[in-house]
């Protein structure tokens, strides 16, 4: 057994990483609406529930700034 070990590289890669700011919840979706984000998953090699994150977030954007606009 060693007497010393080197830990700075694995501290340097733990550091590095953003913090997630994601929340675990449950969803009902329409197997259509799943199985349409799957295959589009398949095709482009991005996860499905990071495809369905980024349509959601594409709705909302028109929303913010509509919001934004009122408060001027």
């Amino acid at each position: 057994m060693k007497t010393e070990y080197d830990f700075s590289t694995t501290a340097a890669r733990t550091a590095a990483r953003p913090v997630k700011r994601k929340t675990r919840i449950t969803i009902y979706l329409d197997d259509e609406v799943l199985e349409e984000f799957r295959s589009l998953s398949e095709r482009c090699g991005t996860g499905y529930q990071t495809l369905i994150n980024a349509a959601l977030r594409t709705r909302l954007a028109p929303a913010a700034q509509g919001e934004t606009a009122l408060a001027d």
